[in-house]
């Protein structure tokens, strides 16, 4: 019975976080124009193929280390094998941590761009958000605008068509040749 009391309580001090996080502006990243540094967070639950995301080695020549991912499932067994490191709502700490060591790996770098790669308000995948610390940020419509400088229109099932948009407009903003 305390655990679900304490779940909710940690929810609400993780909704206050991200309020407080939106009101400020991002950290600004001081790297320079050229996208040489990846960072991919998906929502498993809705696309699971989270592998696609290391062809932006080789449509950006990134270095085969350039690009990170981590997925976010709801739920996840600790005893099943994912190619893509995890975390899920379990791992909500108190006042928007999140407490698990993928995370915390991916969390302490800086990256060019971060891609948003999730269509739902989702709390966990919102507080990532603005935590990573990215020069650009890209994802979709469906979600805040303020959470991405770059909004894509397209179907996040179609990962091809995403990827030809966001070229496409990583070259008019001189990230990409």
């Amino acid at each position: 019975m305390f655990k679900g009391i304490k779940d909710k309580f940690k929810y609400k001090s993780g909704v206050k976080f991200l309020r407080e996080e939106l009101k400020k502006p991002f950290d600004v990243v001081q790297r320079k124009k050229g996208i040489t540094s990846v960072a991919c967070l998906v929502d498993l639950d809705s696309f699971e193929n989270a592998n696609l995301f290391y062809e932006f080695v080789e449509d950006y020549g990134l270095r085969p280390n350039a690009v990170k991912i981590i997925g976010y499932k709801s739920y996840y067994d600790k005893n099943s094998p994912y190619s893509t490191p995890v975390f899920s709502d379990k791992d909500l700490g108190w006042n928007g941590n999140i407490e698990n060591s993928y995370v915390l790996e991916f969390l302490s770098r800086e990256y060019d761009m971060l891609v948003n790669y999730y269509t739902e308000e989702n709390l966990l995948l919102q507080i990532m958000s603005v935590k990573t610390k990215a020069r650009v940020r890209v994802g979709f419509k469906e979600v805040d605008s303020k959470f991405n400088d770059l909004i894509l229109d397209t179907p996040m099932k179609n990962f091809k068509i995403f990827k030809q948009e966001l070229k496409k407009y990583l070259k008019v903003l001189n990230e990409i040749k």
